[in-house]
C-alpha cells in the first residue's frame, strides 16, 4: 500500500521561553508523528515546527500542540516583531506523498474543528481549506490579535465569523488560529547591513505581490532589538511557480542599490528543493547547516524509517 504522508507546519507566539516550545514539541512528538524541525526567535517571540507522518498522526500532533499553546501561551504579555492572532497563529497543512490538495484541507478543517471544540479557541479556515478555496493568510491577520480582541464579541463585525468555534469571540488569551491547506513554500529571513530600516521597507514593498511586486512574494522588512540588525523576512508561496533565485537578486539588487548588502539567508523550517535546483549554495549565502534539511531528503529518510511500520487507519 503507497504510504501517505502528510507535512504541518504549526507556528506558536512563543520564542524566548524555550521551556514551553519545548514541551509543545514533545507533546506533538508524544503522538507518534515525526518532528523534522523546530526553531525558535526571540525577536520575532515566535517559534515554528515541522512535524511529518501519516494523516491521523499529524492531525492528532497538530492539536496536541495546540493544547499546549492554550495553556501555556498569554497573547496579553506578548510583544514581538512577527504580526500574530493566537498563540497557536497559523497551522497549515501540506500534501506530501500519496495525498491531494483536497486530503490535506480536509485534515485541516477536521483539524479546526477539533481545536475549536477541544482547545476552546475560534479558527479560521485559509488557503485551501477555506470555502471558497482561496482566502489569503494575511486577510485573516490585519490589525492583529490586539484589534480581534477590541473588536469582538463577533455581533460588532458580523461579517468576520470565524469558521469554527464554541465561542465566536477571540480567547482573551490565546486569541484565534488559523488553519489551512497549502502546497510547500519558502519561508526565509535575509541579514542586510548597511541600510535604514526605511530603506529595507522600501524594499520590502518593492518585492510583494501585493504592490505589483514579484508574484507569491510576501515581504516584511524588521527591526531585530537583541542582535541590533535589519531583517526582510519573506514567504515565497509556490518555488516551483517562482524562481526563488529571481527574487534573491532582484532584493540584492534593490538593496546594493540604496547602499546596503546582504549578508545571509536564514531558512525557516525546511528547504524546498527548488531553493538549490536554482543557483548554488553560496549564491543565497545560507547560514551554515541549512542544506542538512533538504525537505526530499528528510522525506526518503522518513519512508524509510516508516517501511515496516503497521498500516494507521489513514493508510
Amino acid at each position: 500500500m503507497t504510504a501517505r504522508v502528510l507535512e504541518a507546519v504549526p507556528n506558536f507566539s512563543e520564542g524566548r521561553d524555550l521551556a514551553v516550545v519545548r514541551a509543545i514539541v514533545a507533546a506533538m512528538r508524544e503522538t507518534g508523528a515525526d518532528v523534522l524541525d523546530w526553531s525558535a526567535d526571540p525577536d520575532h517571540h515566535r517559534s515554528v515546527v515541522t512535524v511529518a507522518g501519516a494523516p491521523n498522526l499529524v492531525e492528532d500532533a497538530a492539536v496536541a500542540g495546540a493544547k499546549v499553546a492554550f495553556e501555556r501561551i498569554d497573547l496579553r504579555k506578548h510583544h514581538g516583531v512577527h504580526p500574530r492572532v493566537g498563540a497557536l497563529d497559523v497551522l497549515p497543512f501540506v500534501p506530501l506523498a500519496g495525498m491531494t490538495m483536497a486530503d490535506a484541507a480536509e485534515v485541516a478543517r477536521r483539524a479546526g474543528h477539533r481545536i475549536a471544540t477541544e482547545v476552546g479557541v475560534p479558527v479560521f479556515f485559509y488557503g485551501q481549506a477555506s470555502d471558497p478555496p482561496g482566502r489569503p493568510l494575511q486577510a485573516l491577520r490585519t490589525g492583529g490579535y490586539e484589534r480581534l480582541v477590541e473588536l469582538w464579541p463577533a455581533d460588532r463585525i458580523p461579517d468576520v465569523l470565524p469558521d469554527a468555534y464554541a465561542h465566536p469571540g477571540a480567547h482573551p488569551s490565546a486569541g484565534v488560529a488559523c488553519v489551512g491547506a497549502r502546497r510547500v513554500l519558502l519561508a526565509w529571513n535575509v541579514w542586510l547591513d548597511g541600510l535604514s530600516l526605511e530603506a529595507a521597507r522600501e524594499v520590502a514593498r518593492d518585492l510583494r505581490e501585493s504592490r505589483s511586486g514579484l508574484r507569491g512574494v510576501r515581504a516584511l522588512a524588521l527591526w531585530l532589538p537583541t542582535r541590533e540588525r535589519i531583517q526582510i523576512s519573506m514567504n515565497l508561496e509556490d518555488p516551483e511557480v517562482q524562481s526563488p533565485a529571481t527574487v534573491f537578486a532582484a532584493l540584492e539588487e534593490r538593496v546594493v542599490v540604496r547602499g546596503g548588502v546582504v549578508v545571509e539567508t536564514e531558512i525557516i523550517g525546511m528547504l524546498p528543493d527548488a531553493l538549490l535546483a536554482s543557483a548554488a549554495e553560496r549564491y543565497y549565502r545560507l547560514e551554515p547547516g541549512t542544506t542538512q534539511r533538504m525537505l526530499s531528503r528528510r522525506l526518503v529518510d522518513h519512508l524509510a524509517a516508516h517501511n515496516n511500520s503497521p498500516v494507521t487507519r489513514d493508510e
